[in-house]
């Protein structure tokens, strides 16, 4: 009985396959809407494949390299989730600004996909890697190694972050290929084990030992079947408890936090998630990109129970360890603490101050490298020592705390760009004044003052 259900579902998906790609042969509306990638950026994009098991969507993959970087250590790649809109979001993910203070902190690249799902069309057809997405990444990696003149890409290391469809697929990739992951973060969704009854079209993975040593973690909002047991998202939570057990239970490192607050929505999850990878990467990059990974060290975690809200170091545990939240240190174990009690991670580190002020006709604009542990909130913006304004004008983000780029549904920032410039509505020509900018991160600490500039500009003759 089982094996004619997979048999139906194979012959399913072969035949949603060959009539999907005839839907798409020019890259179709509201996936023609993205912003330009013009150097750091860099974007590649692939048309829909009629070769099974090749994608039958398709996909541009865009990609941030930090200018300074020679040599890249790693990818870091967010992966959108399932249907139209997530898919859409991904075609903004790479120009995040607090996802790039990650990659430049270990010299990464920081990698968004977008993959063009129409509307009301199997999910599983990308966001299980083994039909196509895979492929289509690594050849994208290839690709984009090319055209920015960094064709150490392909080699490089991954550090995968995922959100439902694009936690299966981070997690897919994990056990497909566990010698090229650093660390996923998998939020809101994870791959199959074993085959469930009432989900015939996902196809179950095979967890090796190899996997076991990859850092992982499960990230759930507590609407989604942990305190909230009915509802559209309900059966989320019993696919993470499933999947962790699995691994934990043959001792990987693995852990649960359960977003307080949330259900499908990503919320203030990137301020633990951030972290977390920050550790990882800190620990299992290699110096070149033809190493391997490093293992995570023995000592110095913390555990908890799952789910919980209090972690002990590891030596002091006493419940059950096969079934415990791995963490890899004090420092993360004591932010996991303030997430999963009510999302408000501290941070007591100013932002960078804004950098490369210029003022022309009226317009100060200027840049700035995100706060890696908070990312930016706005700007304030001082005329003569004087505030007269703030950008943006009213702070944004209805999932979580406001954020200068405001934020997605898919943790990924909304469009068009948010821009770091300021119009003085009563600059006039042939007044002087003294321009400085200050920057405010999503816990409310302020940087240092940017370096003054004095806009002066002669009345037209």
């Amino acid at each position: 009985m089982m094996v004619n259900k997979l048999l139906c579902s194979n012959l399913l998906l072969t035949v949603l396959y060959f009539s999907l790609t005839s839907l798409a042969s020019a890259q179709p509306s509201p996936y023609d809407q993205f912003p330009e990638a013009d150097p750091p950026y860099y974007r590649v994009r692939y048309e829909p494949s009629e070769a099974n098991p090749q994608l039958v969507f398709g996909v541009n993959y865009t990609i941030w390299i930090p200018e300074d970087v020679r040599v890249l250590r790693g990818v870091i790649v967010h992966q959108h989730g399932c249907g139209e809109g997530s898919c859409q979001s991904g075609l903004s993910g790479a120009f995040d600004v607090h996802w790039q203070a990650l990659a430049r902190q270990h010299g990464c690249a920081l990698m968004s996909p977008a993959y063009e799902q129409p509307a009301a069309t199997d999910c599983q057809l990308w966001c299980d890697p083994r039909n196509g997405s895979g492929k289509a990444f690594q050849k994208a990696l290839v690709d984009l190694g090319e055209q920015s003149g960094h064709p150490e890409l392909h080699e490089v290391p991954w550090a995968l972050w995922g959100h439902s469809g694009g936690g299966h697929w981070a997690g897919g990739m994990v056990l497909l290929h566990p010698d090229r992951v650093a660390a996923a973060w998998l939020r809101s969704g994870v791959p199959l084990l074993r085959i469930n009854p009432d989900r015939p079209l996902i196809h179950p993975h095979q967890l090796s030992d190899q996997v076991l040593r990859v850092p992982i973690m499960c990230n759930p909002g507590t609407k989604e079947g942990v305190t909230v047991t009915e509802g559209r998202f309900a059966r989320v939570w019993p696919a993470n408890e499933d999947f962790f057990y699995d691994v934990r239970g043959r001792g990987g490192l693995i852990g649960v936090a359960v977003d307080p607050l949330t259900s499908h929505e990503c919320g203030n999850q990137r301020y633990l998630a951030i972290p977390w990878l920050d550790a990882c990467l800190e620990v299992r990059l290699p110096d070149k990109p033809n190493q391997s990974l490093r293992e995570m060290k023995e000592d110095g975690i913390w555990l908890s129970n799952t789910p919980g809200f209090q972690a002990q170091p590891a030596e002091a545990f006493e419940g059950d360890r096969k079934k415990s939240t791995w963490l890899p240190n004090a420092k993360i174990a004591r932010q996991w603490m303030q997430y999963v009690q009510n999302t408000e991670v501290e941070d007591e580190s100013p932002p960078p101050r804004p950098e490369q002020l210029s003022f022309s006709s009226g317009t100060l604009t200027w840049s700035i490298r995100a706060d890696l542990q908070s990312g930016l909130g706005k700007f304030l913006i001082y005329r003569d020592g004087k505030r007269i304004g703030q950008v943006p004008e009213k702070e944004q983000n209805r999932f979580g705390r406001p954020l200068f780029q405001n934020l997605l549904y898919s943790d990924t920032p909304t469009l068009p760009l948010a821009s770091m410039d300021f119009s003085d509505r009563d600059w006039k020509a042939g007044q002087q004044h003294i321009y400085q900018v200050v920057a405010v991160n999503t816990v409310g600490l302020e940087s240092s003052p940017s370096e003054p500039i004095r806009a002066l500009e002669e009345s037209p003759e």
